[in-house]
């Protein structure tokens, strides 16, 4: 079983064949609301049940009501554990990377250094209108902005260079990471070159897209990373990667299953059902856990599943009928 993070490892769950890791409630869905009682019983069970990890995605508008990413991880620490807290990703480009660093110190610290930072630049182009950057920009602001961010949590000197984001040059960040080397930061990527070559360039970790990928897409990225980490003189062997937005609903009715994936899932992304129907774990469990061993199989270490509904009911099915059946390792 792969571990989660190289350095701070979570209480891990020795009895699955990859980590699970399970996102908070952020979206309104159906009649769903939110209430710090929902996010702190969903990362209860999380716990009980032995999920390895609780994250949080970061969207400034959405389709449907969003919960503000990092104000529910920090929400849940108390009832967290020893899981791993991610976010998958933060918007560093949007966010700004000082305002951004302030916030990932204050989780690291107040949870005793259990924190890892999944980064990307954001692929919402309504996000990036809210505060008026230009979308097509998101990329040279990102690589600006990761730099200032990995400076700030690693306290490591600030780039003289930048355009975006000019900091002071003896900016200090003050309470800072309480983990030794700083928060690892993992880089988002959907498997292109020139973002795995991202990933390994600067980041502490890869974080894919459950349903932007399959097993064997992750497999071929897989191994490009890993000859693009030697390439650049790093080491291959035991660089962490992990699966974000694995939508999930656990049913035995195939019908029920369908609208899901037909009325709920479909919209939500502007995907097609039949599409997402073969790269998400809705269905029955031996469905999930043949997806999840596939990833196992491709060197997947862990997978954060978001429940669409009844996060506690699925949070359980998943402990009790998916993980047994997940192999591959």
């Amino acid at each position: 079983m792969g571990l989660l993070r190289g350095i701070v490892v979570a209480a891990s769950c020795e009895h699955w064949d990859v980590d699970l890791g399970v996102h908070l409630p952020l979206m309104e869905l159906g009649e769903s609301r939110f209430s710090l009682g929902r996010l702190r019983g969903v990362v209860d069970t999380a716990r009980e049940c032995g999920f390895a990890a609780v994250a949080a995605n970061d969207h400034l508008v959405f389709q449907t009501p969003w919960l503000d990413g990092l104000t529910a991880l920090a929400s849940v620490i108390g009832h967290s554990g020893r899981m791993t807290l991610a976010t998958t990703v933060s918007l560093p480009v949007l966010r700004g990377p000082v305002p951004l660093a302030k916030a990932l110190a204050a989780i690291d610290a107040l949870s005793d250094g259990r924190l890892v930072a999944g980064v990307a630049p954001g692929s919402s182009k309504r996000d990036y209108d809210a505060v008026g950057v230009p979308f097509e920009k998101r990329w040279q602001r990102f690589d600006e902005a990761l730099a200032v961010l990995r400076a700030l949590l690693r306290g490591d000197p600030l780039p003289g260079d930048a355009r975006y984001y000019a900091v002071p040059a003896d900016l200090v960040l003050t309470p800072g990471p309480v983990q030794r080397d700083g928060v690892p930061v993992w880089v988002g990527s959907w498997g292109s070159v020139a973002g795995l070559a991202r990933v390994a360039r600067v980041g502490d970790g890869w974080l894919a897209s459950a349903y932007n990928t399959t097993p064997e897409q992750f497999s071929t990225a897989r191994a490009a990373l890993t000859r693009e980490l030697e390439r650049v003189g790093r080491r291959a062997n035991g660089f962490p990667s992990a699966l974000a937005t694995m939508w999930t609903w656990v049913s035995r009715d195939g019908a029920h299953s369908e609208r899901v994936l037909r009325d709920v899932l479909g919209p939500l992304l502007n995907r097609d059902p039949a599409e997402l129907a073969g790269r998400v774990c809705v269905g029955p469990a031996e469905h999930c856990a043949e997806l999840l061993s596939r990833y196992a199989a491709a060197g997947c270490a862990c997978v954060y599943l978001w429940p669409l509904g009844d996060e506690q009911q699925q949070l359980e099915l998943i402990a009790s009928e998916v993980a047994p059946l997940i192999t591959g390792s």
